[in-house]
């Protein structure tokens, strides 16, 4: 039975490792789940019938297994698109909670004086997974503007979290070297779950993206350290999996803001932030707007029209509109792409997801590196919700928070038209000088709207 077991876990992690392999493209991305749901299934099955529970115990297995199983289907297939990073904040911080909770009840049964070999993994799940817990749930409020979005800071604040992570460490010193006991290792708990909290508070909204991917790569490394504590080869693997590709999606994510995870992490801290509200100045400024008879005129007899999604057609369900439009342009023989900026939403891949949703074919799925050069030769360019992405800002205002961030060269092209609710800024609470430019055409309204008239006028066109 050992060895039917090894083998199991040797499947599940090769099904790990190919279900992460297929994430990385659009069209393989649906069986990369499939494939890992099948190894977590696999790696499940062989775990259960060696915990020996009896009674009560394997009861308690079973309820927890069905609760889990049926939360988890039950989110996933009722949660909206735009609420996507927010179940991926909570089911990430379950982990990590989970995680350390199997630490102290690990802790408690070795008794007070445990070799140092069994107990720093523990001791390490406990930090680590608390701090992605209530980190996650900060973030979770955060994207559901439960609480405000913008960098929370106070004087002294770096010296208080300094501070709370000292006495962690003086803990973690106290549960290894002195006694591993109950006060010791949940009052080591309850700082890690502060620090969580104090870790995230001073990260602004717009960074939530790179901080949820970063508490993501924490609770793998919480997970991998359960896996030696409780010797579980399967766990050891899908942890360092998770911990790994978090920490390569966070320096990909940081990179492609144009900042270093250090200042995304810290860059807030002693400084005063102003709201979206009050950044979004130039009121003397006048934009251009058009009817939408004429702006169908101008797709329909577009030679090359570029789709760049933003957020807002996330928030007005409007991909399904966005593709109708796109279909009926190529039936009028022009050339449709789309242009996917890496933080476009509000997590990786959130624009191929939404757009996969409505049958968008892959091929016209476009990376940023893949595109720019591009955008010189389109007519016209369709900037349906997005705002910073495409903010010129951060090529030619030094001063500016997303100066040195690429971006889509959207202003390179023949015409620009802005699909937007109102003039408010994007993410980061500045003005787009795009939406001032002379080519710019402005379409105020709900995308869904705006794109679905569109449609009718492109089929009168």
């Amino acid at each position: 039975m050992t060895t039917l077991y090894a083998l199991a876990y040797l499947l599940a992690a090769i099904l790990f490792i190919l279900g992460l392999r297929q994430l990385s493209s659009p069209r393989t991305a649906r069986n990369g789940n499939y494939t890992a749901a099948a190894g977590m299934v696999i790696a499940l099955g062989a775990t259960v019938p060696q915990l020996h529970f009896t009674g009560a115990g394997a009861v308690i297995v079973l309820v927890g297994v069905l609760v889990g199983a049926s939360v988890g289907t039950i989110g996933a297939r009722q949660v909206k698109m735009t609420a996507i990073p927010q179940m991926v904040a909570l089911f990430n911080g379950a982990g990590g909670g989970a995680a350390a909770l199997v630490a102290v009840s690990e802790l408690l049964t070795f008794g007070s004086h445990p070799p140092i070999n069994e107990a720093l993994p523990s001791v390490f799940s406990i930090v680590i997974g608390s701090v992605s817990f209530a980190g996650s749930l900060v973030a979770f409020a955060k994207l559901q503007e439960l609480m405000t979005g913008t960098p929370i800071t106070y004087p002294g604040q770096q010296l208080v979290n300094g501070l709370i992570a000292a006495a962690i460490i003086g803990f973690v010193i106290a549960v290894l070297a002195i006694a591993s006991i109950p006060f010791s290792f949940l009052s080591l708990m309850v700082l890690a779950l502060i620090l969580g909290v104090a870790f995230v508070l001073p990260i602004g909204g717009a960074d939530m993206p790179v901080v949820i991917s970063l508490l993501n790569a924490f609770t793998g490394l919480a997970v991998a350290a359960s896996g030696f504590t409780l010797n579980n080869f399967a766990l050891i693997v899908a942890g360092t999996l998770v911990g790994a590709s978090g920490s390569l999606l966070t320096k990909l994510m940081s990179d492609a803001m144009g900042r270093s995870l250090r200042n995304v992490l810290f860059g807030a801290f002693g400084q005063v932030r102003t709201t979206a509200g009050a950044a979004a100045g130039k009121e003397g400024r006048s934009v251009r707007t058009s009817s939408i008879e004429d702006l169908a005129t101008l797709l329909a007899y577009s030679r090359r029209v570029i789709i760049v999604p933003g957020y807002g057609l996330a928030v007005a369900q409007a991909q399904h509109a966005v593709r109708e439009l796109a279909d009926l342009l190529e039936k009028k023989g022009v050339e449709v792409d789309y242009a996917i900026h890496p933080v476009a939403g509000r997590m990786p891949g959130h624009m191929n997801v939404l757009l996969a949703e409505a049958n968008v074919p892959y091929e016209q799925l476009k990376e940023m590196d893949e595109i720019n050069d591009e955008f010189k030769d389109a007519d016209v360019v369709l900037v349906v919700g997005a705002n910073d992405v495409v903010n010129p800002a951060a090529r030619t205002s030094p001063g500016s928070p997303i100066f040195g961030m690429p971006i889509l060269n959207a202003d390179e092209a023949k015409n620009i038209v802005f699909l937007k609710r109102s003039m408010r800024p994007g993410f980061a609470g500045i003005d787009n000088d795009l939406l001032y430019d002379p080519k710019t055409i402005m379409l105020f309204g709900d995308a869904k709207d705006s794109l679905t008239k569109l449609v009718n006028a492109v089929k009168a066109a």
